[in-house]
């Protein structure tokens, strides 16, 4: 579905909150909302929110792990996995 028709001023929220509710279960695309023609927020089906979540997080994992490597805080491979056969 088109962007455009996913925008609706904040009027269209208050007047069928319950209608957009029901309708995520067919269409979970995100409703953009506006006031004052100037886009405010973002109404999201709950598990589009928590799997968006989930991938920010993954992505701040990512992010850490990339800082931590790049400072030099690793372990070479070979030398971690005999450091674990010795442990093991």
């Amino acid at each position: 579905m088109s962007l455009a028709t996913q925008i609706k001023p904040i009027s269209y929220l208050k007047s069928n909150a319950a209608d957009i509710v029901r309708n995520f279960a067919v269409n979970p695309e995100s409703l953009i909302i506006t006031q004052n023609g100037e886009a405010k927020m973002v109404v999201v089906e709950i598990n589009q929110y928590e799997k968006q979540q989930e991938q920010l997080a993954l992505l701040r994992l990512i992010a850490l792990g990339r800082k931590e490597y790049q400072a030099g805080n690793y372990t070479e491979a070979e030398t971690f996995f005999e450091e674990m056969d010795k442990e093991g």
